[in-house]
């Protein structure tokens, strides 16, 4: 079973596999992008909406691995509905695939690589140069704002 992201409607994914996307993709899509959504869901494609529980989880995972701030809710919903089926997740979005690599469900990338290893985000202040674990808008020391600084 594998779980759509929008993306694979983009670049018109095809597998043989048993599909399942959720509302908030169909949302995000315009014209014939729209139109191959709603082809797929009348051949079978699944429409899943996963359980709040599963998306605090998820939202926990993203938050321990910095990409919190780069998930829209629809990210965290695709991802939920990978976990809570056991699903692979079909996406390009590389935060999304490093959250799914943290909670241990499989990723196929569609137009691009895929990530190569999984990262947890550091944030740096622009102002002092301290760096953080946890993401937040201003840093608390000279207030200045906070990037995301690469782990490695």
């Amino acid at each position: 079973m594998q779980v759509l992201d929008t993306s694979a409607f983009i670049h018109e994914y095809t597998t043989n596999a048993e599909v399942v996307s959720i509302p908030e993709v169909h949302e995000e899509l315009e014209g014939g992008h729209a139109l191959r959504f709603d082809a797929m869901e009348g051949s079978g494609m699944r429409v899943h909406v996963p359980q709040p529980e599963v998306i605090g989880r998820v939202e926990r995972a993203a938050a321990g691995s910095g990409d919190a701030g780069e998930l829209s809710e629809t990210d965290v919903r695709l991802i939920a509905a990978a976990l809570e089926l056991g699903a692979t997740l079909v996406t390009d979005d590389y935060a999304m695939q490093n959250v799914a690599e943290r909670l241990d469900i499989p990723v196929e990338a569609i137009a691009q690589e895929g990530i190569t290893e999984e990262r947890e985000w550091r944030f740096q202040c622009a102002g002092c140069g301290r760096v953080f674990d946890d993401d937040k808008e201003r840093c608390p020391i000279c207030g200045s704002d906070l990037s995301r600084k690469n782990p490695s």
